[in-house]
């Protein structure tokens, strides 16, 4: 197994393109990747209709996905808010890669048997690692429960495009098509193992508590008190420098599994706080949230988030190439300084090739189970199954 990660600063898309297409020629050697993935920004939307056609044309890969995206991760670099491109390639000897497209109006019916998510996608049954990367606005977070239960076990992971706020404006790469709507992905089995790693970057305040009243995303009640004067509650407790950043990085948590007892990190579900009645006393959420589910309110900085990504990283090693899925909100503005998170993973996991994007929700391991995060980064690292 071997992997190779290239990125390009140039401004126009076909040459930026060809820049990486010889960097992983280089690194790779002679001969087509296995699967290649390509992450671009949107400042090359003009461009979208010719990247499949513009990668076949310089390195033939068996097996071609991608997104567009804010910001890219390539070559060692992260590149954020810029014209950049980047290419992740791959050779995978005794694995196979299977593409696959799901249209959002066609998802199989959570009811359904196992075998009709197995006919959607046109991936058999059997333990198969998927990497997904799906349209934000078309993307039915109910998929990630359906493959569970269809493909039980192996890693999930991937991202939703980001860069563009209107409908239709995120592009989705798949073999020599281009689709602006519902999720593209690979599943991989064989010769291959895949670690999921989350890293969420926040940490909680006050106490674990119940949601007594509610309807869809709206809070009135958490245990048996106005939601607004919970919340403000917890606010008076905290000390004075948390109390300053909770005006700009308070978040929801909400327990993945409503069974644990006590959750703790990766837990949790971090959803936005998006605003509060004072006349009714309740609190609306970026989630719908049912009576009797848990929540915890979290707070956001950088210590936290650098913590929590050494946590999640230390003690791993020796893996071929990895994946980078990271909050468009982490990066730069989270840390102060481009690259962090790549550095971590330098630093702790070792110099592997690696790439990715930064994306408008990130998809990954949480609570057993594979869920939808935010602000959150979500690495998956990859080596044969068969050892070195």
């Amino acid at each position: 197994m071997r992997w190779a990660s290239a990125v390009s600063r140039w401004i126009t898309a076909e040459i930026a393109i060809r820049e990486c297409a010889e960097q992983i020629r280089e690194e790779l050697g002679p001969g087509s990747p296995d699967l290649l993935f390509v992450f671009i920004s949107p400042r090359f939307a003009d461009a979208f209709p010719r990247v499949c056609e513009e990668l076949s044309e310089h390195l033939s890969p068996r097996v071609l996905a991608g997104c567009s995206a804010a910001g890219v991760v390539g070559g060692g670099e992260e590149i954020e808010h810029r014209p950049a491109v980047s290419l992740v390639a791959a050779r995978l000897p005794g694995v196979e890669v299977l593409p696959f497209r799901l249209n959002p109006s066609t998802l199989p019916d959570l009811d359904g048997p196992p075998g009709s998510w197995h006919e959607a996608l046109g991936v058999p049954a059997g333990e198969r690692h998927f990497v997904l990367l799906a349209d934000p606005f078309t993307f039915r977070p109910e998929l990630l429960a359906g493959l569970d239960y269809a493909y039980p076990g192996p890693a999930k992971i991937g991202g939703l495009a980001s860069g563009s706020s209107a409908r239709g404006g995120n592009a989705l790469f798949l073999g020599d098509r281009v689709f602006f709507d519902g999720t593209v992905g690979v599943a991989l089995s064989g010769d291959v193992e895949v670690e999921a790693v989350a890293s969420q970057g926040c940490r909680p305040v006050g106490p674990l508590m119940r949601v007594t009243r509610s309807e869809g995303n709206i809070i009135y009640e958490l245990d048996g008190t106005e939601a607004l004067e919970a919340l403000r509650k917890v606010l008076r407790s905290l000390d004075g420098r948390d109390r300053e950043l909770a005006r700009t990085a308070l978040y929801a948590g909400i327990p993945g599994d409503e069974f644990l007892e006590r959750p703790g990190r990766g837990d949790f579900l971090i959803r936005d706080l998006i605003g509060a009645d004072p006349n009714s006393g309740a609190i609306a959420v970026s989630e719908r949230v049912s009576e009797g589910a848990r929540l915890r309110l979290h707070l956001r900085d950088a210590a936290s988030a650098a913590a929590d990504l050494r946590e999640a990283l230390g003690g791993l090693g020796g893996f071929s190439g990895a994946l980078l899925f990271s909050c468009v909100a982490r990066g730069r503005g989270l840390y102060g300084r481009p690259g962090f998170e790549t550095g971590v993973l330098r630093e702790l996991v070792g110099d592997v090739p690696a790439g990715g994007c930064f994306s408008g929700g990130e998809i990954g391991p949480a609570a057993g189970g594979t869920r939808l995060h935010a602000y959150s980064a979500v690495f998956g690292l990859f080596r044969p199954a068969s050892g070195p």
